[in-house]
């Protein structure tokens, strides 16, 4: 028995070296030794005995004999060797007494390299045993600034509480989230009994998954665990059995295959509206066929807002597009609105009220609220949620946003029109996704009036930022926010010309108009384009409308210059035809360097993760740090310079916060 089970053990060995070698592989087991001649340790620890995941198992310590197995840990010696035989030896102990004695092995980077005990290794590999004891000497590197070091010590600050070597993520902040997600704070220790209780959830969970997951998927298994209990919650998660684990995944299984895939994103950037057939009244059976098209009058809209009209612009732009939707459809569809969505239990109660209304589409307005869309969404696949927001990569909701940089570069190109002097200024918020393209479209804009012409950036979000530094600037022309806020009466919006006596003249501003773009929504809704049940996993779909799909628009004042005015019109029409691009050609950048090239236009990815400035700004982008308290979430969630994006929903705040 022993001697078949070597000659099967033997054939997958030799199946791996061979695939190993055509593919230009190195064809044995890694060895520790070559792998640390180029490394600097910090560290050594002793870790004892522990119990050692067989998949994290990946070579030995030394030469020694890694050219008797492939790199899958399969024999590559003859049935006849001693090998062979002391192998099979071994299969049969593990067969009738099952091996208990340690190994003896060194860890590196989450790694196990066996010094002692390769074929005790070999043995329980074959048989799919989950992990084996080791003894264990872990090797700390010093540290670097690069990822593969600052996940690992990442991985160290979570051992120090947990004493799990199990968990291993492919993403940077992932332990930090896991713990969040678990009502624990980085740092904070756990007693015995919830790292048992933790390994034996995990455990499990990774058994259930890697019976499921498909050899093409990329991702860990704690990756995937992590989606998981941010979905459905780690005190849920905790109690559930195989059967319930498994139908959890099958309900997410689309957000698993899209994140594996890389979270690729469609910016779909025109609505593509069919045309309007009559059809005999819907039944409700219509609105749950995939294709099915249905009416106006089977929509109840939820509106769930961060804040309130009265102290944020944002919620009151959406806010109109809510009311316009009412009078545009004449009191057929019915809207709702859930104001003070601030934080994920308040997101979460706001979806919770709607779903008891009997609401279809839910319209979140904040991207800090996609967390707990898509956790509704999975538990309630027949109601259609979108949540307000760009660069989002989700399976079970859409996002959708303003390609607001087309209006930045006419305001830019009007400010430089109107500006005797060189020296212009612009005033932003975040650096979230899409307002570092703001700013280079109203620095091009202006650039291609006026070649002189510089921007001087401020940050509203900035702790210090007040504006007593922006008056004592200078700066007379200026782009301020896109709207007003109802409780803050200021003449500050768009774009304004600040007077010697410290009046404010309007020269223009810009229109997003939300009104309209729920409307176009609505008109998918009903056509059955919005089914995320059609995408299975594929890529996420982000709704990037702009001029061309007139939902944002520049409105400047009658007391324009009669040929300044001409200008506008015509730049407006230029991009709304599509016969000219704000980002096309060469870009030189701050720092010295060039984007772009002759002939060619930056693509919809490329200006929505802008992570630079253009060479006429003045000023940079500050770190996350330097914001106020209440904007770090939102920037790290969105923030152009996050290395890694999650469903982490801190506590909220919206995209117009302080407006």
């Amino acid at each position: 028995m022993a001697l078949y089970d070597y000659m099967g053990a033997l054939r997958q060995g030799r199946k791996q070296y061979q695939t190993a070698v055509a593919r230009g592989e190195y064809p044995y087991l890694p060895v520790l030794d070559d792998i640390l001649a180029n490394t600097e340790i910090a560290s050594e620890v002793n870790l004892g005995v522990i119990d050692v995941p067989l998949s994290r198992i990946v070579g030995t310590k030394t030469q020694g004999r890694t050219q008797a197995f492939a790199s899958n840990f399969m024999p590559l010696l003859g049935e006849k060797s001693e090998f062979g035989a002391k192998w099979a030896f071994l299969y049969d102990h593990q067969i009738e007494e099952g091996i208990h004695d340690p190994i003896v092995a060194y860890e590196f980077m989450n790694r196990f390299y066996v010094q002692e005990g390769n074929k005790r290794v070999s043995v329980l590999k074959y048989v799919h045993a989950y992990s084996i004891p080791a003894n264990v000497i872990r090797l700390i590197p010093k540290r670097r600034d690069d990822r593969e070091t600052r996940l690992y010590y990442e991985f160290l600050d979570f051992y120090q509480v947990s004493f799990n070597c199990d968990v291993w993520f492919s993403r940077e902040g992932s332990y930090d989230r896991l713990l969040k997600a678990m009502g624990k704070a980085p740092g904070q220790a756990w007693d015995e009994e919830e790292r048992l209780y933790f390994k034996a959830v995990h455990d499990l969970f990774v058994r259930v998954f890697d019976s499921m997951r498909t050899p093409e998927m990329e991702m860990t298994a704690s990756d995937a665990f992590l989606i998981y209990v941010e979905i459905f919650g780690y005190d849920k998660a905790r109690e559930q059995t195989e059967s319930q684990i498994r139908k959890g995944l099958d309900k997410i299984w689309d957000e698993l295959v899209l994140r594996a895939a890389g979270g690729g994103i469609a910016l779909v950037e025109q609505p593509e509206l069919k045309e309007k057939k009559e059809l005999p009244a819907a039944k409700l059976f219509d609105w749950l066929r995939p294709a099915g098209t249905i009416e106006p009058e089977m929509l109840k809209i939820a509106f769930i807002y961060p804040k309130d009209t009265e102290s944020s612009s944002w919620v009151y732009s959406h806010e109109l597009g809510r009311l316009y939707l009412e009078q545009r459809y004449g009191g057929k569809l019915k809207t709702l609105s859930f104001e003070h969505a601030g934080t994920d239990e308040a997101v979460a109660e706001a979806i919770g009220f709607a779903l008891q209304e009997h609401c279809n589409v839910i319209f979140t307005t904040s991207p800090q609220m996609a967390a707990q869309s898509v956790k509704a969404a999975v538990e309630h696949p027949e109601v259609r949620i979108l949540n307000c927001s760009v660069n989002m990569s989700y399976s079970s909701i859409c996002t959708y946003y303003m390609r607001t940089y087309e209006t930045k570069f006419l305001l830019g190109a009007l400010a430089a029109a109107m500006c005797d002097g060189d020296e212009l200024g612009y005033v932003a918020d975040y650096p979230i996704y899409g307002r570092v393209a703001n700013i280079n479209a109203f620095a091009m804009g202006a650039r291609m009036i006026n070649p002189r012409a510089r921007i001087h950036l401020y940050w509203s979000g900035l702790e210090d930022f007040s504006r007593e530094k922006l008056e004592q600037s200078g700066m007379s022309f200026i782009s301020g926010d896109d709207t007003i806020t109802p409780s803050r009466a200021s003449r500050e919006f768009g774009l304004y010309h600040k007077l010697g006596d410290g009046t404010v003249e309007n020269l223009a501003t810009p229109i997003n108009d939300w009104g309209k773009f729920y409307e176009q929504l609505v008109e998918l809704i009903c056509q059955g384009a919005l089914d995320t049940r059609n995408r299975k996993g594929k890529k996420a779909v982000n709704y990037w409308w702009g001029m061309s799909a007139n939902v944002i628009d520049v409105i400047c004042s009658e007391d324009l210059p009669r040929y300044t005015q001409r200008l506008i019109r015509f730049l407006k029409a230029s991009i709304c035809s599509g016969s000219f691009q704000p980002f096309e050609g060469e870009i030189e950048i701050q720092g010295g360097g060039v984007i772009g090239r002759e002939g060619r236009s930056l693509t919809p990815e490329e200006i929505v993760k802008m992570d630079w400035l253009a060479d006429s700004v003045i000023g940079e982008i500050p770190p996350v740090e330097a914001f106020k308290p209440e904007a770090r979430p939102m920037i790290r969630l969105q923030g152009v310079r996050a290395d890694e994006k999650g469903m982490e929903g801190e506590a909220h705040e919206d995209p117009g916060a302080g407006r």
